[in-house]
This record gives C-alpha cells, structure tokens and sequence, in this order.
C-alpha cells in the first residue's frame, strides 16, 4: 500500500461536542475523525484541521488533513469513514493532495459567519443555532461600527483573555451584516473573512457590535477599544451557538 495524504472539507454541527480538539473524556470532532480512520484503514493517524473550533461552534466548511496507508479512492474512502461518524458529523469531499500540504499553514484567509436573532420576536427552533439576543439592534449602527475593523489592525482587545500569540495582529479583509425573517423572527448574519483569527476574536467582534447594536455605545466606540488593546474594554463574547466556519481559502485557482 501507498501512504496518501488526503484533505476533505468537513462539515458539523457542533451542539453536542467539547470543540474539534481531543480531551480527556470527552467528545470532540477529532477524536471522532480519528476513530474513523482507524475503524476503516486500522491505522492510527492524526486528523489535522484548520481551526480549532470550540464547544458548540458549526461547521460548513472544515478543511482536514490526515496521512494513512490505503489503496482506496478517495471517494470510497470518503463515503466510508462517513458510515463510521455521527449524522452530524459529515464529510464533503476527499481528495489526495500533495504530502506537505497543512490546512492552517497553508490558508490564506477563512470565513466565519455567526447569527444573531435580536428580539424581541423569537424562533424556538433556532435556539441552538443562532444568539438568541434578548433586544432589538440597530443594523445601521452596527454597520457603521463594522468598517472600523476593515484592515490591518492589532486585534488585542478582541483576544480572549491570557491568550499566547506571537502577535496580535491580523488582517480582516471583509465584514459584511446582512438581515433576513424567517418564522416572523428577525436574522442578521455577520461574514468576517481575514488572513487569521485570534482565539474568540469573532465572537469578541459580534459582542461588541451587539452594543452598538443596542445603542449602549456609538460605531466611534471602536475605535477606542482598538486603541486600549485591552480585553476588558470590548463587548461580551458572543455565545458559541451562533458560529459557523464557512470556508477556508488556500489561494488556488
């Protein structure tokens, strides 16, 4: 046998996990990726993955990576270790890429939306989708405040606290809000696209728009939060439920 290594776009729903990344005790996405491969090759392997995306968080648009001795097609291969997940864990695709490829090394830039549902109509059925936030927000303000994180910034104030990074730095490229009803409750989906994302910093960003949203501060509010570089004077943290990686873009054409 030849030793592939393979990437697929993985998709889940994040409700009843500990987050991607194996811990003691507990169910997590890759733990269970993991089992998979080895129920259908035998092999041991580590599934590598793009972002390491906390209990509760959705995905769509996983990208995964894992090594493993196997004369299977990728399609075969595919199909199979979905026969060995959850119904809520899904496999997109699988191909065979080139051996040194690395899903977070390699990426260019990743798309995370998350939803709010402001009241004070409310969809039972999306609770454990969406921020089911107990007031109306202004959309307007809320856009007016998002063009302040368009760019290079330093994104301190939006990391969770004692993080480790070697800088704090990142680049957001896009952050669009848009609205829709469904079920006579109000939606409003935040796209954030950037070349990296800091630990909670999405839901640090949508906290932060909620206040301007609710007019506890003004869209200027931003910038002042930015310039403190300190955790403590940005917004709540968003709840997990409400966030999905989309995709993750690798450059290629």
């Amino acid at each position: 046998m030849t030793k592939h290594t393979y990437r697929g776009k993985l998709a889940y729903d994040g409700t009843k996990y500990a987050g991607w990344q194996i811990q003691p005790r507990q169910r997590t996405i890759q733990g269970l990726m993991e089992t998979a491969v080895y129920n259908v090759t035998g092999q041991e392997v580590k599934v590598l993955s793009s972002g390491r995306t906390d209990a509760g968080v959705h995905a769509h648009g996983q990208v995964i990576s894992f090594k493993v001795d196997t004369e299977h097609e990728p399609d075969v291969l595919c199909r199979a270790l979905n026969a060995h997940t959850p119904f809520d864990i899904y496999l997109r695709n699988l191909e065979i890429t080139r051996d040194d490829f690395h899903p977070i090394r390699d990426a260019v830039s990743k798309r995370y939306r998350y939803i709010m549902q402001p009241g004070p109509i409310m969809d039972p059925l999306s609770l454990k989708y969406t921020w089911s936030h107990p007031k109306a927000v202004d959309l307007s303000a809320m856009r007016t405040a998002a063009l302040h994180f368009i760019g290079e910034h330093d994104f301190a104030s939006f990391e969770a606290s004692k993080s480790d990074r070697k800088t704090t730095v990142r680049n957001v490229m896009s952050l669009e809000l848009l609205e829709y009803y469904e079920n006579d409750a109000r939606f409003i989906t935040i796209d954030i696209r950037a070349d990296g994302f800091l630990y909670n910093m999405v839901r640090n960003i949508v906290g932060s728009l909620s206040r301007v949203g609710t007019g506890k501060e003004k869209p200027e509010w931003i910038l002042e939060v930015f310039a403190a570089c300190d955790r403590k004077r940005a917004g709540q943290t968003a709840p997990a439920e409400g966030l999905y990686l989309m995709d993750v873009d690798y450059g290629e054409t």
